[in-house]
């Protein structure tokens, strides 16, 4: 009488390639950014960049620790000076997460479904530099 009305799922595509110089040394691994990165719907003090959200400490910490002095908006320079500090520092970053399907559209690993992983072994393989790993 009603039919069958398949809920759509969607589909959160990661939206950065990893940050991986041949010289990094330390990689940071975590899962997927929140769907508005993949989407282009960024809040205003969000980076277009890994761990780019305003709400993740990440870069909070860091530029806490390290004295930076960081923008935080949708600036290409805010980009630039996140990329400095990992270059500067050998560390690259990596999530593991390449795709994945979710029912409700936020940012807990915990809806991930038909899950899709980045070869992480490939990547340590092919930067025999790294020697340090922190998941995230």
């Amino acid at each position: 009488m009603f039919g069958n009305f398949a809920k759509s799922m969607f589909k959160h595509n990661h939206p950065y390639k990893p940050f991986i110089k041949e010289d990094t040394i330390k990689l940071i691994v975590g899962t997927l950014p929140p769907p508005r990165f993949s989407t282009g719907k960024l809040l205003e003090k969000d980076v277009n960049f890994c761990y780019g959200s305003y709400y993740n400490s990440l870069w909070l910490f860091i530029d806490k620790i390290h004295n930076l002095n960081l923008r935080y908006d949708n600036s290409i320079e805010a980009i630039t000076e996140r990329k400095a500090f990992l270059i500067k520092h050998k560390i690259g970053v990596c999530d593991i997460v390449k795709s994945a399907e979710r029912d409700k559209v936020d940012a807990s690993d915990l809806g991930m479904k038909n899950i899709k992983l980045r070869n992480i072994i490939r990547y340590l393989k092919e930067y025999p530099n790294i020697d340090t790993t922190r998941w995230v």
